[in-house]
């Protein structure tokens, strides 16, 4: 009963969201956000980079499950070493309890051992509903500036399964972009809780 309740939750916020979507081959909107040491970081400055955006929320079931065994850490370290760049954004409105400050934020970054990451802070949701982010997470792949993937982490949307027993399309779209290939499966159906957007 409490997987069923879990899931009609995040299906019936997500269907609410006020994002609207981007399309694979435009160009991903440029933005500057702050991370966790007050800095901004600036999309334009990463544009002859692959460049990953992850919509993060630490009190999301589903972003735990990626985090609690080191899945995720260990994906972000494995393409950290080539050369990826991976942005995790909170775009948590401050009305929320999940909402975080920035140093609160600095804290969850090192608990979820988010070392390869930088967690970037959207409290106004403006980033968020640029790219049409639904969820979290909620996964989207620039390469040099275009979009080439966007959707779920993963193809096992039950919270309770580990992600050691999916396939990974961000892994498997990442793999082949540093191949020179394009990517196969460049869209999915994210899956999650929704982002707690600002009015």
């Amino acid at each position: 009963m409490k997987r069923i309740a879990l899931g009609l939750l995040a299906l019936t916020l997500v269907l609410s969201s006020p994002a609207t979507a981007l399309d694979i081959g435009e160009q991903g909107p440029l933005f500057a956000l702050s991370n966790t040491m007050k800095e901004k970081v600036s999309l334009e400055s990463l544009q002859d980079k692959i460049v990953v955006l992850e919509w993060f929320n630490h009190g999301c079931p589903f972003v735990r499950k990626h985090y609690r065994e080191g899945d995720m850490p260990a994906l972000q370290k494995e393409f950290a070493e080539k050369g990826v760049v991976w942005l995790a954004i909170n775009s948590t409105e401050k009305g929320h309890d999940d909402y975080v400050s920035p140093d609160e934020a600095k804290k969850i970054k090192e608990k979820y051992k988010m070392n390869d990451v930088q967690l970037l802070l959207d409290p106004s949701g403006e980033v968020g509903k640029l790219y049409g982010a639904k969820t979290t997470p909620h996964m989207f792949i620039l390469n040099k500036g275009t979009l080439v993937y966007e959707g779920a982490i993963d193809d096992k949307s039950d919270v309770f399964v580990s992600p050691k027993m999916a396939t990974n399309h961000v892994r498997a779209a990442l793999t082949e972009l540093l191949a020179g290939k394009e990517v196969s499966e460049s869209k999915t159906k994210p899956y999650g809780c929704s982002i707690k957007y600002a009015e």
